[in-house]
């Protein structure tokens, strides 16, 4: 009996397989039956990442601008330095939560990278394409790297003594992603060992100065009474919800990189990339911890708390002064802050390249053969391009005053929700696998982790739109626009499905499955293809 579709404009039927894939008959065995995404037998990226790079891929996104721009705008936030030092606290206990989550997870399928796009992809194969294509418009659109950029762009001119104006702010700004972006698509061994290097000179920084604020405390520098910051640490402390979001979610923010590693699962080395990935995540999640801690001591020895509330962005740049005055220690620290954003950024776009590019061979990005190739450098090249014109767009379009602020809480905001999701499907793919008679994870971790971390989600979504205190919002215009925006993009996602997967399809008469198409060096990507019906009357 002959089968009633045509693919695009072709006479000739295609079988369908389980999930309507189209596959050849030696592409069958990789194929899994909830995936969009074909498996690759062999990784195209190769596998450069070991235990060392790992850590350092999660450390140097950790150390970002994070911990050198949010506590002044978090102290801001709530008011006292008693709170601002408690949330570097209880904020990386939230993190862990998610590193077991994220362990879980990535133990089931163990070969795959892009980590969010992976797992969100197998918990959740109905509606067909639904939470993959929302996730994906997600990711893409928030993919940038402008936070960072800017915070260079500030640190760097003020180390040269060149005044920050919204011109050179923003050119400096663009000019560091054309660099660092640029670095990733041509090599990614390269890239890696400059991650490898920049982080270990970020670390020495961040211990210096964790020593000189010990220093500070000890009484051994010219700062006076620096103590005296710490003699009522509560006082002044805000109890207004928006203002507690906020400042948990630039906290929140300071620890982002510590599930790096996973971005790149696929190219660990070792007979146990999981374990791998988890250790290196579990090690680099600690040590900033404690790091970032006794970095805001020193902050709070050093510094004033009413000019660290006014410091924007700049507050290791008054710890620099007071400590060491106008000396070239305190015009060489400021560089080392800038480096620090510039490794960051190349850290950022290794593991977002890989998210990308996982996105492209779910055959859920226009020219998915142009975004999952590896060619000609044996990088994501495509990705690599499109996260940098992205973060471009960011920078030109936000006001250079706000743009911190806002592309933070923007970029952090709709990745809630598929955060909230991942923790259910961790228990939907749980119940699947015990459908099928599978053991459990050797990685399964308690319910009481995977609850905290879904805690912390559902507290970042409520809470913001409480309006904040006079005079305490981060941004100039109103507080509460990155949620509007964040949510508008999450409509727009399902206005689109709705279009492209419902509406279309139906009145053209075809339905939408998957073809396979292996590209050279062995990567393997999905295209979403048109197949027609043919009336019954041709059919005879």
């Amino acid at each position: 009996m002959a089968t009633n579709y045509s693919a695009g404009s072709s006479s000739e039927s295609t079988p369908l397989l389980k999930a309507s894939v189209t596959v050849s008959t030696h592409e069958v065995e990789d194929v899994d039956e909830n995936a969009l995404a074909p498996v690759e037998n062999t990784n195209p990226l190769g596998q450069e990442v070991t235990l060392l790079t790992a850590f350092m891929l999660n450390i140097g996104q950790i150390t970002g601008s994070g911990i050198y721009a949010v506590p002044g705008v978090i102290l801001n936030s709530v008011g006292s330095i008693g709170l601002l030092l408690t949330y570097w606290v209880i904020t990386p206990l939230f993190a862990f939560g998610g590193l077991m989550l994220y362990s879980e997870l990535a133990s089931m399928f163990p070969n795959r990278s892009g980590a969010e796009v992976v797992y969100l992809e197998q918990a959740y194969p109905r509606p067909r394409f639904f939470v993959s294509t929302s996730f994906a418009v997600i990711a893409i659109l928030t993919s940038f790297s402008a936070s960072n950029a800017i915070v260079f762009a500030q640190y760097f001119l003020t180390a040269l003594q060149i005044p920050i104006t919204d011109v050179s702010q923003t050119v400096t700004a663009l000019a560091v992603v054309f660099i660092t972006v640029g670095s990733v698509g041509v090599s990614t061994k390269g890239s890696l060992r400059a991650v490898n290097i920049l982080t270990f000179f970020k670390v020495v920084s961040l211990c210096f100065i964790v020593v000189s604020g010990f220093a500070v405390l000890a009484g051994l520098t010219r700062v006076t009474d620096p103590w005296d910051s710490f003699k009522k640490p509560f006082e002044g402390s805000t109890s207004n919800a928006n203002a507690l979001a906020t400042a948990f979610v630039k906290t929140n923010h300071a620890f982002i990189g510590w599930h790096n590693a996973f971005n790149v699962l696929g190219e660990v080395k070792g007979r146990d990339p999981v374990r791998t990935v988890r250790k290196a995540s579990f090690l680099s999640l600690s040590a900033t911890s404690v790091l970032f801690f006794f970095i805001n001591v020193a902050y709070v020895a050093a510094v004033p708390a009413e000019e660290i509330r006014n410091s924007g962005q700049l507050v290791a740049v008054l710890f620099f002064q007071r400590v060491f005055g106008d000396s070239f220690s305190a015009k060489l620290f400021p560089l080392l802050v800038a480096l620090s954003c510039f490794g960051n950024i190349i850290a950022v776009t290794v593991g977002q390249a890989r998210v990308i590019r996982e996105v492209a061979r779910q055959g859920l990005l226009p020219y998915p053969t142009f975004f999952a190739s590896t060619k000609p450098f044996g990088t994501p090249l495509g990705p690599v391009a499109l996260k940098g014109f992205l973060t471009f767009i960011v920078i030109l379009a936000v006001p250079a005053r706000d743009t911190f602020n806002f592309v933070l809480d923007l970029a952090s905001y709709p990745h809630l929700i598929f955060q909230i999701a991942m923790v259910v499907g961790v228990w939907i793919l749980r119940k699947r696998n015990a459908k099928k008679h599978l053991p459990p994870s050797s990685l399964q971790t308690h319910n009481f982790y995977i609850i905290l971390y879904l805690a912390s989600a559902i507290l970042l979504l409520v809470l913001p739109w409480v309006p904040p205190e006079p005079g305490h919002a981060d941004v100039s215009f109103w507080y509460a626009t990155y949620c509007v925006a964040g949510l508008g993009l999450i409509a727009a996602c399902g206005v689109y499905y709705v279009i492209w997967v419902v509406v279309l399809p139906k009145l053209g008469g075809y339905e939408i499955v998957e073809e396979v198409k292996e590209l050279e060096g062995g990567a393997k990507t999905t295209r979403l293809v048109r197949r027609y019906k043919i009336p019954r009357e041709e059919e005879d």
